[in-house]
């Protein structure tokens, strides 16, 4: 499988996009707003009253407040899927990923006045959903950076329901990184899989999985194979095992998940990795906050994983500005 954090933000919206879910999901909210026979009806009662069916008009997306922006590659998307013969334009130097003062034109639309109003809702809900997210992880990727550490900032699976693929987008706007995006493009042992095991049968266990999920691999392959540690003690019989030693092309174990440890742990894991020459990433996880994050970046973890990146991000405030004609 490609490696979805070394692609661009172009070529990854096109191959998160690829299997028709955020189709799915744009259709969905189309259908919520206009109702289930729109295509019939028309849906939008108020724009068929007042505007009539030949105006134009010129739309103006506006980013009320600063941050992030992520979302325009949705855009034409949205206005396919709403019939709306307007047309998309980016502003000048604006693209996801953009950093935007309050007040800022992110883009323009430029059509029939009743697609786009009949359209602005859904538009403006993804644009500030995405957005937020954006601007949360720009947040976070900057306070890892302050403790001058090298740890990448993960996502996790603690996503919105079926915004998922486009929320992990919103990450990637924001300097983030992609965890896996669901239970079947990667393997991850946690530790209610392991419960029970014993620490000296942990490596045979871990062994054993790591064999097995790769027989239950999807064709394409597993994006990595990770297993959780709650304890120092588990890391360490992993390592002395030689579980760990090969990494992804050995062992099977391509980074190991440190559960709720704190700094002086996170350190000590570390540590124990380094002077074991185990050729696997170590990520932090759980219990995280911006206080704590500078310093466990500092511990020099390759990986943090938060998921207040999407269930803790507040919207960004995006508006549409509207030029048109009203029915006299």
């Amino acid at each position: 499988m490609e490696d979805l954090n070394a692609l661009s933000l172009e070529d990854l919206y096109r191959v998160l996009s690829r299997e028709g879910w955020v189709t799915r999901l744009i259709e969905l909210a189309r259908d919520e707003d206009l109702g289930p026979s729109w295509a019939l009806s028309g849906g939008d009662v108020t724009s068929r009253a007042l505007v009539l069916p030949t105006a134009r008009a010129r739309g103006f997306l506006v980013a009320r407040s600063g941050g992030v922006v992520s979302g325009l590659a949705i855009v034409p998307e949205v206005l396919h899927a709403f019939r709306v013969d307007a047309d998309f334009v980016p502003a000048r130097g604006v693209s996801d990923g953009t950093r935007v003062e309050p007040g800022t034109t992110i883009g323009t639309l430029v059509g029939a006045q009743r697609g786009i109003l009949s359209a602005e809702r859904t538009l403006l809900n993804f644009l500030g959903r995405l957005s937020g997210i954006a601007t949360r992880t720009a947040e976070f990727v900057a306070l890892a950076g302050g403790g001058g550490g090298r740890s990448r900032i993960f996502d996790t699976r603690k996503t919105t329901p079926g915004l998922r693929v486009l929320e992990k987008y919103a990450v990637r706007c924001g300097g983030g990184c992609m965890h896996r995006l669901g239970l079947y493009d990667a393997a991850l042992i946690k530790d209610n899989h392991l419960a029970g095991v014993s620490l000296e049968d942990l490596p045979r266990v871990v062994e054993r999985a790591v064999k097995l999920a790769k027989e239950e691999a999807p064709r394409e392959g597993l994006r990595f194979i990770e297993v959780e540690v709650d304890s120092l003690a588990q890391l360490k019989r992993l390592l002395e095992a030689g579980t760990l030693a090969g990494g992804g092309s050995g062992g099977g174990v391509g980074v190991v998940l440190l559960d709720n440890f704190g700094v002086a742990d996170v350190a000590a894991a570390v540590a124990a990795r380094d002077a074991a020459g185990a050729k696997v990433e170590l990520e932090a996880s759980g219990g995280v906050t911006r206080e704590t994050l500078p310093a466990l970046a500092a511990t020099g973890v390759d990986r943090i994983s938060l998921g207040t990146l999407t269930h803790g991000a507040t919207w960004l405030d995006v508006a549409l500005d509207l030029e048109g004609q009203v029915r006299g």
